[in-house]
């Protein structure tokens, strides 16, 4: 059994590394959810200060929106699911979305 091998070209290419996209993580504001849970939220699951939970929680409650921070899509989509689930679980309607940066 004989076997021709021809010339083989390997040739190298440089990848590409995008940084992974970031997303905005919102807390949308409705008429149900006390502004001391959604202080908690932000403390909880956001690292924010008091003082820091209140502006955020002020500009959900004023403008009908606020970011609560800045991440990459897994760690979004992550802190979205937690948001929702724990609002959920003490039976508030407060809506945790996210969008790209």
């Amino acid at each position: 059994m004989s076997s021709e091998q021809g010339d083989i070209e390997v040739t190298k290419e440089r990848a590409t590394v995008k940084p992974p996209g970031l997303y905005k993580v919102l807390l949308l504001n409705d008429d149900y959810t006390p502004m001391e849970f959604v202080v908690i939220v932000l403390n909880k699951f956001f690292a924010m200060t008091s003082e820091q939970a209140t502006q955020v929680m002020m500009k959900v409650h004023r403008e009908g929106v606020g970011v609560c921070g800045v991440f990459a899509k897994d760690v979004a989509t992550t802190k979205v699911d937690l948001v929702s689930d724990f609002s959920r679980q003490y039976q508030h309607p407060l809506q945790c979305t996210m969008e790209e940066a």
